[in-house]
């Protein structure tokens, strides 16, 4: 579920799918800059992370002793500070209710152009996962495990 502090604009519009002011937020975007489902006033991280985990919560239903796979998304144009500063939020929030996390990731993942905003995606994990996500992984967007070298072979020289 993600929430947006300003619009994007489709090359193909040329122009802002909606308008915020600058103390709105738009609650529940869609990843390809559509609106959300309400319009609400600009509050802290730990607001935003309440609203938005507790309908992930609600939906998922995970149990007590789920281990939770926790991506926190930015749309386009949030700093990876400000990304960082609602998984914080993200983080104690599941602490608070016993839920444990068992894998994060954090960045601009998935984009909507140069949208200011961001999404929270969680995902109940069992060991066959876990041992999946933690394989290694060499794309254009992620990089992390078992190689070294330039592309994946040994250097030469």
């Amino acid at each position: 579920m993600g929430v947006a502090f300003s619009s994007c604009t489709v090359p193909a519009a040329g122009k802002p799918t909606f308008a915020l002011s600058d103390d709105e937020i738009e609650v529940g975007v869609g990843i390809h800059g559509e609106p959300g489902r309400r319009r609400a006033k600009f509050g802290s991280a730990d607001a935003i992370a309440d609203e938005l985990l507790t309908a992930i919560v609600e939906d998922l239903k995970p149990a007590a002793d789920s281990r939770l796979l926790v991506l926190v998304n930015g749309l386009g144009g949030t700093p990876l500070s400000e990304l960082y500063l609602l998984y914080d939020s993200v983080r104690r929030w599941l602490d608070g209710r016993g839920l444990g996390i068992a894998r994060s990731q954090v960045g601009a993942l998935t984009t909507s152009l140069e949208m200011a905003g961001a999404s929270i995606t969680l995902c109940t994990l069992d060991d066959e996962m876990i041992r999946h996500w933690d394989s290694p992984v060499h794309t254009a967007g992620m990089r992390w495990g078992g190689c070294e070298g330039l592309f994946c072979g040994k250097r030469d020289g």
